[in-house]
């Protein structure tokens, strides 16, 4: 057995009698390692396969032929597989009809729904609930080998291996171009490579259009455009601002934007980090932390909003969860200081959180007043553990 298949993942895709389900993710996630490994006797189609796809494609009504002549009817009663479910939308009114009609339940996997949204493909109605897999958490690896992880980024293959930067780029190069190209999610390839170039230093930052587009040399519109083919490829999401109450802080409107993995955005600014301090550092940590709790989020069913706050005078604070409840500050320091506490203290004089917590690379953890300073180590064992939300 690889690796990769005995890492266990959180992810639990735990269906009722009859229910069917999408999951979603981005490329070399894990989703069809964790199918397989999960749903070892169901019947799978993958779309990958080029006679599978090149049949299916040219008749969708194979996919009901093919299933209804198993002989194994036990091999029924589990979720039938779809691997790449977006490559052929109309495969989806077959899948209606044998859970209709034949009270059949799927599993259908895939990268992007946007494809079968703007060909407006039968999405099932509320039949199949909607899962989601990530790259790989803490909780997953155990121990984290915290510059390992910021460098290699966290997709099971680049963390698991030793030539990530290589299997970085081919990523980017391969995957961001040429499959965005080949499912004709836009057709200026070159002015999406330097969009793509642009982002890997503005990730994490306030976005603003105009100056992206600027140095893509296309318009914002189409630049808008650009990240929202990221979002519905769950190559990366938007961040907004905490703005429910602006006091005495004049609040910015730009929402921030966060590539899907840490490793990627470091492939992509071209970013190497050496030593566990420095901006470099503090960069790729505060990503590292966002996604941990984007996956918690996501895996454990947790109904919270993640947002930040920042004024226009610069104070900021990196993550606001449950509506202002909980602030969290990242800071890549072995040691934190009164000036690392300036931001959070305003947020916490202005808006009377619940609780106030510093992530930082302390090894021991302590309070000063109201605020919580936290190893990552234990942040991350908290926010895993129900600790810090339910």
């Amino acid at each position: 057995m690889s690796e990769i298949a005995m890492i266990k993942r959180i992810l639990d895709i735990s269906l009722p009698p009859r229910k069917s389900a999408f999951l979603w993710g981005a490329r070399k996630t894990g989703k069809s390692t964790y199918l397989k490994k999960t749903f070892p006797d169901s019947l799978r189609f993958d779309f990958l396969m080029t006679d599978v796809f090149f049949s299916l494609s040219k008749e969708p009504a194979l996919l009901r032929e093919q299933i209804l002549s198993e002989k194994n009817i036990k091999r029924l009663r589990h979720p039938i597989i779809i691997d790449e479910v977006q490559k052929i939308p109309s495969i989806l009114d077959e899948v209606h009809w044998l859970i209709e009609n034949k009270g059949l339940c799927f599993i259908l996997c895939g990268s992007s729904a946007r494809k079968l949204k703007r060909g407006h493909a039968n999405l099932l109605g509320g039949r199949a609930w909607r899962f989601e897999m990530f790259p790989l958490t803490s909780q997953e690896i155990g121990k984290v080998h915290l510059l390992k992880a910021l460098n290699s980024g966290l997709i099971p293959t680049h963390y698991l291996e030793d030539g990530y930067r290589k299997s970085l780029r081919s990523y980017v190069q391969d995957y961001l171009k040429e499959e965005i190209m080949a499912e004709g999610l836009t057709r200026n390839i070159p002015a999406f490579a330097r969009f793509l170039d642009s982002l890997g230093y503005s990730n994490g930052e306030l976005t603003n259009f105009s100056n992206i587009a600027r140095d893509c040399g296309v318009d914002s519109k189409t630049v808008r455009e650009y990240y929202q083919i990221l979002e519905d490829t769950l190559l990366g999401t938007f961040i907004a601002p905490y703005t429910k109450k602006k006091g005495r802080q004049t609040i910015t409107k730009a929402s921030k934007f966060y590539l899907f993995d840490v490793g990627v955005a470091g492939i992509l600014s071209k970013r190497i980090v050496q030593e566990e301090k420095g901006f470099l550092f503090g960069q790729a940590f505060e990503h590292f932390i966002l996604m941990e709790i984007l996956a918690h989020k996501s895996y454990k069913e947790a109904d919270y909003e993640v947002q930040f706050w920042r004024t226009k005078a610069g104070n900021e604070v990196d993550f606001i969860l449950r509506d202002g409840e909980i602030a969290v500050e990242v800071k890549g320091t072995n040691r934190v200081d009164k000036a690392d506490l300036r931001s959070i203290k305003i947020f916490q004089e202005e808006y009377k959180p619940e609780r106030s917590i510093v992530v930082c690379n302390e090894k021991h953890p302590r309070k000063h007043g109201e605020i919580e300073i936290l190893p990552w180590q234990e942040f991350l064992s908290m926010l895993w553990n129900g600790d810090l939300i339910k």
